[in-house]
């Protein structure tokens, strides 16, 4: 049993304000003949820091349902609809994407777009659940690599993904919409980040291979299993998924990795410590074997990492505004600013030294 047992990833109480209306859900369901008047048991899971995560049971029956948070715009990485589609076309040629069984865009029912997915079982790792449990840090952290490169070698043609994104002139539209969504959000001067957008916008970005990309993937958006932590199971959180350049992507992933000899401010602010454990692989054994996986170059994986540190600012920062105008009192939001300043910090050190590891002095 490599890594040993821990237990599942569970759901808890739904936190206040973020209630469904269930008995609105209970009519949607049975409209849908997923369940036939039981009375709903609704609960919330913890971890994710954008849309609201519930699971929902009707007796032995037992569903996740997806929505966006209050006040959010209903677009790009709010569109619960999209993603319902998304995984309806993925779920067939991708075992790791959960499968879709309903979704509703009556904003009587719930107040936004929702959708609900099959639950996958299993153990997804979170900075606030620590796990006891000795775990194979270089095992795990090589299989989080080759399901991403799994998810990059999916044939977007032949699942009917194609139209799912604008691969041509990607990396750029992408530079510009997050600057643009930085500006949309900021509370305050955060002179690191906007050089880091300066920089980025300054670039020059070819085309890379078009393929599947995640644009959130990490530790704590996959789903292990509980006999074997070093196995992921499922891919979850597909929002912002579209087709594009992957090495953005990685430069994504990259952003939330965490070196041993990284800046305190960076390791202090991590989402999760298992990359800087001892045996785990670093950023750029990470970098590597994924180009030796697809046959990929890094020519262009130093701007790739400085805009995946940008767009997690900007993630943070959205988040944190909503925190600042009062759409949001979940305290996590409120230390939101220190990661801000953290994903900055680290831009620049990776801009002057023209590197994605040993940036500390």
């Amino acid at each position: 049993m490599p890594g040993g047992r821990v237990g599942l990833d569970e759901a808890r109480p739904v936190r206040p304000g973020e209630e469904l209306d269930t008995a609105r859900l209970s009519a949607f369901l049975r409209e849908c003949s997923l369940a036939d008047g039981t009375a709903l048991e609704v609960e919330q899971f913890p971890g994710g820091y954008s849309n609201l995560t519930y699971l929902v049971r009707s007796g032995d029956r037992e569903w996740v349902l997806r929505r966006p948070p209050a006040g959010a715009a209903i677009r790009g990485g709010h569109d619960m609809l999209r993603e319902h589609r998304l995984l309806s076309r993925l779920a067939p040629v991708y075992a790791k994407a959960p499968r879709p069984v309903a979704a509703c865009e009556d904003l009587a029912v719930l107040g936004a777009p929702f959708y609900l997915m099959e639950r996958v079982r299993g153990v997804i790792l979170r900075r606030h659940r620590p796990v006891e449990t000795p775990i194979d840090v270089g095992a795990l952290s090589a299989s989080l690599v080759d399901t991403l490169c799994e998810l990059h070698a999916v044939d977007v043609e032949g699942a009917g993904l194609a139209g799912l994104g604008k691969p041509q002139g990607y990396a750029l539209r992408q530079v510009r919409g997050w600057t643009e969504r930085w500006g949309a959000s900021r509370t305050g001067d955060v002179p690191a980040v906007e050089g880091a957008a300066r920089w980025l916008n300054d670039q020059t970005w070819p085309d890379g291979r078009p393929a599947l990309v995640h644009n959130d993937f990490k530790y704590d958006n996959v789903v292990l299993d509980p006999d074997d932590l070093a196995r992921v199971v499922a891919v979850l959180d597909w929002e912002m998924a579209t087709v594009g350049d992957p090495l953005l992507d990685l430069g994504t992933s990259l952003a939330y990795w965490v070196d041993a000899d990284d800046a305190p401010v960076w390791r202090e602010g991590a989402l999760i410590d298992l990359t800087s454990r001892p045996g785990s692989l670093t950023r750029a054994e990470v970098a590597e074997r994924w180009a030796r996986a697809l046959g990929r170059d890094l020519d262009t994986l130093v701007a790739a990492y400085v805009f995946g540190l940008f767009k997690v600012a900007v993630i943070a920062q959205q988040i944190y505004a909503r925190f600042q105008r009062g759409l949001t009192n979940d305290p996590r939001f409120g230390r939101l600013g220190a990661v801000v300043a953290a994903c900055g910090e680290t831009a620049e050190a990776a801009i002057a030294r023209r590197r994605i590891d040993r940036l500390t002095s």
